[in-house]
């Protein structure tokens, strides 16, 4: 029982993680193409 728990949370802190660490590099992505495209920084 203690084991499927343990890999339940392991496996939902991966998914978080990644979830946010994909966020991030999407964001600089974008950042990066607009930039390059309008050779301006993004609207706020």
């Amino acid at each position: 029982m203690e084991n499927d728990i343990v890999k339940r949370l392991m496996w939902s802190g991966l998914l978080a993680g990644l979830s946010a660490l994909s966020g991030v590099v999407a964001q600089r992505v974008a950042l990066q193409v607009w930039r390059r495209v309008f050779d301006e920084e993004p609207p706020e």
